[in-house]
């Protein structure tokens, strides 16, 4: 028996995001390997155009890949389809999205809601 897990892309199910708890209108995620308690593993995001993520801080590091679309940071930067962006712990951000995107994310530890620090 395989302990192998292919995901299709075009195949996945979404859900609304709810890793905080509420839903957040707009968003949506399909879950590959994460682990609600540990907050470590690796999901897909679907944000609708209009959606804003909400800002948060990283014990751990998270990664993504933009799939599809793209997506504005709080510090205004565009990330586009085929950057790899990496947070470092303790870092702070939010984004949002104008046109919509799909977002491949690889997290390792927890994000806390807060209030962005200029």
């Amino acid at each position: 028996m395989s302990k192998r897990k292919i995901t299709k892309l075009n195949n996945l199910k979404f859900k609304p995001f709810n890793k905080y708890g509420k839903p957040i209108k707009g968003w949506s995620w399909h879950k590959i390997s994460f682990d609600k308690k540990t907050n470590f593993g690796t999901y897909v995001s679907k944000l609708k155009p209009g959606t804003k993520t909400l800002p948060h801080i990283h014990s751990g590091y998270e990664e993504f890949l933009i799939l599809k679309g793209d997506l504005i940071d709080s510090d205004g930067k565009v990330f586009k389809k085929g950057d790899f962006i990496s947070y470092k712990p303790n870092s702070h951000h939010s984004s949002y999205t104008k046109k919509g995107c799909l977002i491949l994310t690889f997290m390792r530890g927890h994000n806390k809601p807060t209030k962005i620090k200029k």
